[in-house]
C-alpha cells in the first residue's frame, strides 16, 4: 500500500507527491525505469518492473534497443507497461557513480524521462530515485539532484500536459532522505496540498 509523504505544486496546475511504496503498482500512465544503456533489466527497479509486468517488456526493451542503439542519459526508451498498473514504462538510463558528470547525467536522464512523457501525452508518472541504488549515486546528492530537475523542468515548461508525477520509494532510507530534501526545497507547509 502506497502512502503519501509529502506534496508540492513546483508550477500551478502540477502536482509532485512524494510516496513510499512499489513503483511497480502505481496506476500512472507511465513508470520510469532506472534502466542501463542496453535495456537489459537485470537487477534493482528494472528487474522488480519486469518481475510484475512481465518478459514482454524485456522483449520490447531488446527490440527498441535493435531499432534505435542503445538508450541514454538524454535519450530514454518507451515501451508497453506489460502487464502493470501503468500503461507505458520509460527506460532512463542513470549514471553510475565515478564515471564522471553524474550530477548532469542525472539531471538529464530526469529532465529527458518527463520530456518523453510529455512528448507521448501522458498525465501522469512515477519514478523511482535513479542512480541512487546499484548505480552507487550517492542517496542525499541524488535527492537534491532529482527534485531540482523535476522543479527545473516544470520551471522551463509551464505548458507541460504532465500534471502529476510522483517519486515512489520502496526503502525508508530514501524515503527519509528525500524527505528531508523535499522539505528543504518547499520548506512552506502552505505549498503542500
Amino acid at each position: 500500500m502506497s502512502e503519501l509523504i509529502a506534496q508540492a505544486q513546483p508550477i500551478a496546475g502540477v502536482s509532485l507527491s512524494l510516496i513510499h511504496g512499489d513503483l511497480t503498482l502505481e496506476p500512472v500512465d507511465a513508470v520510469v525505469n532506472a534502466a542501463n544503456s542496453q535495456l537489459a533489466h537485470g537487477g534493482g527497479v528494472a528487474a522488480a518492473i519486469v518481475r510484475r509486468g512481465g518478459s514482454g517488456i524485456q522483449q520490447e526493451s531488446r527490440d527498441w534497443v535493435s531499432e534505435h542503439g542503445p538508450a541514454s542519459h538524454d535519450h530514454p526508451a518507451l515501451t508497453s507497461g506489460g502487464d502493470l498498473a501503468a500503461r507505458y514504462v520509460i527506460h532512463a538510463v542513470g549514471p553510475r557513480w565515478g564515471e564522471g558528470e553524474e550530477e548532469r547525467k542525472l539531471h538529464s536522464a530526469v529532465t529527458s524521462s518527463l520530456a518523453l512523457a510529455d512528448q507521448t501525452g501522458l498525465v501522469s508518472l512515477a519514478m523511482p530515485a535513479i542512480s541512487t541504488g546499484i548505480f552507487g549515486f550517492p542517496k542525499d546528492l541524488g535527492a537534491q539532484v532529482i527534485l531540482d530537475s523535476i522543479a527545473e523542468y516544470f520551471a522551463d515548461h509551464a505548458g507541460s500536459g504532465i500534471k502529476d508525477v510522483r517519486v515512489v520509494l520502496i526503502d525508508q532510507q530514501n524515503v527519509d532522505i528525500f524527505t528531508a530534501a523535499f522539505a528543504e526545497r518547499w520548506p512552506n507547509p502552505a505549498e503542500y496540498a
